[in-house]
């Protein structure tokens, strides 16, 4: 995918930039894969506000991925290419030889009429899927999960992908796109290939409606209000913080400061964080 860049007609054309769509199937999204999303603008079941700065966007209607890729062996046709509002990775939208139809995650070099297939015995081509066990070393994939049979779940988006460097017992050994290494059990299933969309990072927003109307609403800082919307906010003109150091809305340090209840099952899998550590 291309960006398309646009004439500097309007201060925010100017520095406006969008993924080129010119590749993808001009088709509408297939009806019996499409959900409702209700917007819930940051709030929980209690209404409280868990998330800061959202609320608005766009409508826009769920497309119920394959994460688990458990149809073996059964082969599949590329129908069509499509924009997927809910992510930024690009998906595609397979027709398998019994009729069922299922969206996956695009890869790279994916296109219109391929044919791809998940099972243990698949080759390794991009869009087919295989447990890291039938993998060779050294390969890139993504949608991995770290649980056989949950679903995929590192290296979704757009432009990612994972590398397999090694095989030891129950475990493979992947570097994820932040740079940690980690341990995952080989009967994880893993799709071949790196995501598309390999521009999306590459794309400039150029103006905060466009913000908006991705649902995200404006960041205020904190010293710019009043003392009891914030712990900077109070004093007259621009005010020191007034304490010893920079902390959050509701008074904790911000920086550095580790709020983590508990670690993660996962966590004893890491070999290497992706700070270095």
């Amino acid at each position: 995918m291309s960006i398309k860049v646009f004439k500097p007609t309007t201060n925010a054309r100017r520095n406006m930039s969008v993924t080129d769509y010119s590749e993808l199937s001009k088709v509408a999204p297939e009806k019996s894969l499409l959900k409702s999303l209700k917007k819930n603008s940051g709030r929980n079941s209690y209404g409280r506000i868990t998330v800061r700065h959202r609320g608005g966007g766009n409508r826009r209607k769920y497309r119920v991925i394959d994460f688990k890729r458990t149809k073996f062996d059964v082969k599949a046709t590329v129908k069509t290419l499509e924009y997927d509002p809910n992510r930024s990775a690009h998906i595609a939208l397979l027709e398998y030889a019994d009729g069922e139809k299922a969206y996956i995650l695009a890869p790279v070099g994916l296109k219109v009429g391929d044919t791809v297939v998940a099972g243990p015995s698949a080759d390794i081509k991009p869009g087919n899927a295989l447990p890291l066990t039938n993998i060779p070393v050294g390969t890139f994939i993504h949608n991995v999960e770290l649980y056989p049979g949950k679903g995929g779940q590192l290296a979704r988006a757009a432009g990612n992908a994972a590398q397999l460097m090694a095989k030891e017992g129950v475990y493979a050994l992947l570097r994820l796109p932040s740079g940690e290494l980690r341990n995952v059990p080989v009967q994880c299933m893993a799709t071949v290939g790196q995501v598309g969309n390999l521009d999306h990072e590459n794309v400039k927003i150029g103006k905060a409606g466009r913000t908006r109307h991705m649902g995200i609403r404006p960041t205020v800082r904190g010293s710019v209000m009043n003392p009891n919307d914030h712990p900077h906010g109070g004093g007259e003109g621009k005010s020191p913080i007034g304490r010893p150091g920079p902390v959050t809305p509701w008074g904790k340090p911000a920086l550095g400061y580790k709020t983590r209840a508990k670690k993660n099952r996962s966590d004893k899998l890491i070999v290497k964080r992706r700070n270095g550590k």
